[in-house]
């Protein structure tokens, strides 16, 4: 089983904790988290862009000279592509670019992505995080402490005050445990997550 550090706010190791080896110690499957974060990205997409052809574009609809003996080339409507003002040739048009992958790949890719930073030594377990009300300085205090820069803060529950004392952080982030994925995992250097989110995860995963 996988052992890390336990750490207080203060960044001080006061102890060791057992991480589940079918969790957090997998054998990391790389093609399978590609899959799930090209999908989580294309189902971000709102696909709402669209542009209108040469049959929707206001205007058009008589020869705009004739046929022969003009020396110019032969032209039906002033809104085909090549004119200023013309439509779009294979115009763009709302879609969705939702992908779905089965559950078992989705929890395979997400042990992977919690392994990784296992194996790379980027996991830092806190003891607790609680803060009496949102201060960012308290918070820049503690990520200095736990030298974490490029961070993902993950809590048990939604916890407004570590929330709002880390959003205006750069390369910081907070989700609460049931909200992690693994695109987020792998976006961030450092993997800060307290022990009760750990066992949330074990609970769930395991």
């Amino acid at each position: 089983m996988p052992t890390v550090g336990l750490f207080n706010k203060e960044g001080q190791k006061v102890g060791d904790i057992q991480l589940a080896d079918n969790v957090f110690g997998v054998e990391v499957n790389k093609e399978a988290m590609h899959q799930v974060v090209v999908a989580l990205l294309a189902n971000r997409r709102q696909g709402t862009q669209s542009a209108l052809t040469r049959a929707e574009v206001r205007g058009g609809g008589a020869k705009i000279y004739r046929q022969k003996g003009t020396g110019r080339a032969r032209h039906s409507s002033n809104r085909a592509p090549q004119f200023t003002h013309g439509g779009v040739v294979f115009a763009p048009k709302p879609r969705s670019y939702r992908v779905s992958l089965p559950k078992s790949l989705k929890k395979v890719a997400l042990k992977s992505a919690l392994s990784s930073k296992v194996a790379e030594n980027q996991i830092i377990v806190l003891e607790s995080l609680e803060l009496d009300a949102p201060k960012t300085k308290e918070m820049v205090k503690i990520l200095n402490a736990l030298e974490a820069k490029k961070t993902l803060i993950v809590t048990a529950d939604v916890n407004e005050n570590v929330y709002k004392s880390a959003r205006n952080i750069e390369g910081v982030a907070v989700i609460p445990v049931n909200n992690i994925n693994v695109y987020d995992i792998l976006k961030y250097e450092k993997f800060v997550i307290t022990k009760d989110a750990v066992s949330k995860i074990e609970e769930v995963y395991a």
